[in-house]
């Protein structure tokens, strides 16, 4: 889309207007923020844009636009979905071998889980191999809990910090300020970096984890903006 506005401005009421005209989700919906912080920032990507519109540099307003017609709407399932991932926790799952990979798991995962512990009062069942063994049922039923006590704008954050990194702890110390975004990032993707310290890794595996770790950042942005 050839871009139609010139001036970007923030609303009364949270929005953001292009040329005096609020702007709407795809679905129609007002898109209005929660926050004066989000609401500039958001505003910003707008203004950012040259002569063509380009959704793939604006997340934050995917974000905004995801909060309101997805989360919104269905925010008990839809935080039920995200706390699934409890039950195959990947912090739980430890490698048995070569010694360093062992160590390194230990090193970064175990300081996540014990915070974990002492932030909800759970334990965690570690898992060595690929074999599945369930999560304490008490464990689980906290960590929903605490995914379920978001906003559905924070859900629309976390959403894609849980799926990128395949943990539902390592997002609930994202949203707690326990792991900074960078750190967060990388120990989700521990065994790959790992590997590629060890063999090296071609282009494609390189662009594609900068691309999500891109995505991952804008989750964590959109996150701190929330207060």
């Amino acid at each position: 889309m050839k871009r139609f506005y010139k001036a970007v401005a923030v609303t009364p009421d949270l929005g953001v207007a292009l040329d005096a005209r609020p702007v709407r989700t795809p679905g129609k919906l007002p898109l209005i923020l929660p926050n004066a912080a989000l609401a500039e920032a958001v505003a910003d990507e707008w203004r950012a844009q040259g002569e063509e519109i380009l959704p793939q540099t604006m997340p934050l307003t995917g974000l905004a636009n995801a909060a309101i017609e997805r989360v919104a709407p269905d925010k008990v399932p839809f935080s039920a979905s995200l706390a699934t991932y409890g039950e195959t926790e990947l912090l739980c799952y430890r490698a048995d071998t070569p010694p360093g990979l062992v160590a390194r798991q230990a090193a970064v995962w175990d300081p996540v889980l014990e915070w974990a512990r002492r932030r909800y009062d759970v334990s965690f069942t570690l898992v060595t191999g690929i074999m599945h063994r369930p999560q304490p049922d008490e464990t689980l039923i906290r960590l929903a809990a605490a995914m379920a006590a978001h906003t559905a704008f924070e859900l629309a954050a976390l959403s894609p910090i849980v799926t990128i990194s395949g943990s539902l702890v390592i997002a609930l110390a994202v949203a707690e300020g326990a792991i900074s975004p960078n750190a967060a990032f990388d120990a989700g993707h521990l065994d790959e970096l790992w590997q590629a310290e060890q063999w090296g890794e071609d282009d494609f595996a390189l662009n594609q984890r900068a691309a999500h770790r891109a995505d991952f950042l804008s989750a964590c942005a959109f996150l701190a903006l929330l207060g």
